[in-house]
């Protein structure tokens, strides 16, 4: 897929906040130096990054003295951007500041796009993807199947968790059940929960421990609630459906790492409606659905669109039962929005 076009306007803005922080980072930066060398900052010890407050970073230390501590933590500017999950190496300064010198190699990162078309990480070193669904706001084929493309294209194993379980009833039961038999068939691990009723969350503990983990689902799924049930102790906020459009209020801004008592960690990321797959290729998105694999490469024509070719491998197991029609015209709506946002590009 081409790589997404800017406007002018766009180019100009981003080129005017790049400017804007490598006069704040150059500062910054002239006054860590003058710490680094006045002697004014502790030796190097690792940590890791659990939030973000504005320019400053949420460090836990992980060396004595300061294990288990939390340090507000500058960064110096030759380092690439840090998110919720790094590991760092850093150098302790007074009441609880210090800086961050050094970035550890990551093992996984999970990414998307910005309004821009900019590739960011959200959130590095985890060892599942838990995506949360719930009976209410009412979940959508083509949103999970969006987090489990992401989740095959890194490599992160996924999860899913149907939450609010106290508000199935006879209008969306069946509906529901089809959901969880199609994702189960496909191979992927299932959780039936609800923090009113309290059921499931033993099973999910036992998911979670000595693995970090991220919560992502649209708002209002309940992924707040959960770890306020996962850990009674933290400050997380919970936000109520809109009565309106019962779709739910974003209350978490920030990705923000909690540990657990199993012994797991893990990060809870900002609600959205809609994960961005502008960074990806068709063969990419291909391979994300995982019940296309078998057949991938076997169409008759090299530049199959899996529509109405004739010899298309997908279509004839559409036919014979080995690919859901729900999950191939899921795939065929992803597609469609990348083409969309492909030629938005060219006529900006």
């Amino acid at each position: 897929m081409a790589k997404r076009k800017l406007s002018k306007q766009q180019k100009w803005r981003i080129q005017k906040i790049q400017d804007e922080r490598t006069k704040r980072a150059t500062r910054k930066e002239t006054q860590l130096e003058s710490q680094l060398s006045g002697g004014e900052l502790s030796a190097e010890q690792e940590g890791l990054i659990i939030a973000h407050y504005g320019q400053q970073l949420a460090v836990e230390a992980l060396e004595p003295p300061h294990a288990g501590q939390i340090f507000r933590c500058y960064v110096r500017a030759n380092i690439d951007s840090l998110v919720t999950g790094d590991q760092v190496i850093w150098r302790a300064g007074p009441d609880n500041s210090g800086v961050i010198v050094a970035r550890q190699p990551r093992e996984s990162a999970l990414k998307r796009p910005d309004k821009f078309g900019q590739l960011k990480p959200i959130a590095a070193n985890i060892d599942q993807i838990l995506i949360v669904i719930a009976a209410e706001p009412e979940p959508h084929h083509n949103l999970v199947d969006r987090y489990l493309v992401a989740s095959e294209a890194v490599g992160i194993p996924p999860l899913i968790i149907l939450n609010k379980q106290d508000l199935i009833n006879d209008a969306n039961r069946d509906t529901l059940q089809q959901f969880k038999d199609q994702y189960q068939q496909l191979g992927y691990e299932w959780i039936d929960a609800s923090t009113n009723t309290q059921s499931g969350l033993d099973d999910l503990k036992r998911h979670l421990a000595h693995k970090t983990s991220i919560f992502v689902g649209q708002s209002g799924v309940g992924k707040s609630s959960l770890i306020k049930m996962l850990l009674p102790d933290e400050d997380v906020k919970v936000g109520d459906l809109s009565e309106n459009v019962r779709k739910g209020t974003h209350t978490t801004t920030t990705a923000k790492l909690f540990h657990l008592p199993s012994g797991g960690d893990l990060i809870d990321s900002p609600g959205i409606r809609e994960f961005g797959l502008w960074h990806i290729d068709e063969r990419t998105l291909e391979d994300g659905f995982v019940e296309f694999r078998p057949h991938l490469g076997h169409c008759r024509f090299r530049n199959c669109r899996h529509l109405q070719e004739p010899g298309c491998a997908l279509q004839s197991a559409q036919e014979s039962g080995e690919i859901l029609s729900s999950r191939m015209e899921s795939f065929l709506r992803i597609r469609e929005s990348l083409q969309e946002q492909d030629i938005h590009e060219e006529n900006l």
